[in-house]
């Protein structure tokens, strides 16, 4: 085998319930999250010699680090000393995922780096070991590697799989300048200063919406502890949320810690009309449609 192709899904938050700091610096976090078919895709490619490197497509925004700072490169090098092998791989990296936007883009690539290189190197890890490397990463990345709709504690490296039935169509609202998620956590400490006793946790409601396959209920369920915080820094986020509902989204939040909006359909022609709304109304840079959930970081070829 000479290169392996991954997918690599986004990530949004149905609900996000942020707790207090931890010790070790983390908020504590209770959120459902889902994947959908925005992808990025990572190619793993044999090289000769010890090197890790990696492209970016030219489209890729001049934000994405090149080195060592990618987050996909860490990863290569976390399985490599996990697996105490000394091979190197070119990583070719095609960014779909807006950057900055709280859908988990560096995460997700960082997943599907590991699966890559994994079965490039013909490794054969087992799935809790590439579970644990990948909590090393990041919050975001075991969910990555899992997919579908999972719910994570901790501070979002604990994941387990959540019974849900049917497909919710999504609009994202994308901006063209990212949010700092650190100062995006520090503005809800400023604003919240949260209880240390009081573990997070998401609602019963947005469960049983999941169960029973309706997205009217799922979108009056949407939560995020972290979007009054955003709208401090972005008053103009709320300005966009108010012209989704008014364009006939059935319910939209900051995703993640924004500034992407994300804002829930009924159905695919719904998905569309909502769609080209938003992008005559020019409240948003652009505009996506997705629908979840799907798998997590997955191959799709190699050769």
């Amino acid at each position: 085998m000479q290169s392996v192709l991954v997918s690599a899904p986004a990530k949004v938050n149905l609900a996000l319930a942020v707790g207090a700091v931890r010790a070790d610096g983390f908020h504590s976090l209770s959120t459902v999250y889902q994947a959908v078919d925005v992808c990025d895709e990572v190619r793993a490619s044999r090289t000769h010699g010890p090197e890790i490197t990696v492209t970016l497509d030219s489209a890729a925004p001049t934000g994405v680090p090149r080195g060592r700072d990618n987050l996909a490169v860490r990863a290569a090098e976390l399985l490599r000393r996990h697996a105490r092998i000394s091979e190197g791989v070119v990583l070719a990296i095609r960014k779909v995922i807006p950057v900055g936007g709280g859908m988990a883009g560096g995460s997700t690539d960082a997943a599907a780096t590991l699966v890559a290189c994994d079965a490039l190197w013909e490794l054969r890890t087992p799935r809790n070991e590439l579970l644990a490397l990948a909590a090393e990463l990041g919050s975001d990345v075991p969910f990555c590697l899992l997919g579908g709709t999972a719910l994570g504690t901790g501070r979002g490296e604990l994941v387990s799989p959540v019974l849900t039935r049917g497909t919710y169509h999504w609009v994202f609202g994308i901006s063209d300048e990212g949010l700092s998620t650190r100062k995006v956590y520090a503005e809800f400490d400023r604003l919240v200063d949260p209880e240390p006793s009081v573990a997070p946790a998401v609602s019963d409601r947005l469960m049983g919406a999941l169960v029973a396959a309706d997205p009217v209920r799922l979108a009056h369920a949407l939560h995020n502890d972290l979007q009054a915080p955003a709208m401090a820094l972005r008053p103009e986020l709320g300005r966009s949320l108010a012209m989704a509902a008014e364009c006939g989204a059935l319910g939209g939040i900051v995703s993640g810690s924004g500034p992407t909006l994300m804002f829930l359909a009924a159905d695919r022609a719904h998905a569309l009309d909502l769609a080209a709304a938003l992008d005559a109304s020019r409240v948003c840079e652009d505009v996506l449609t997705a629908i979840g959930p799907v798998p997590g970081a997955r191959i799709i070829a190699h050769d």
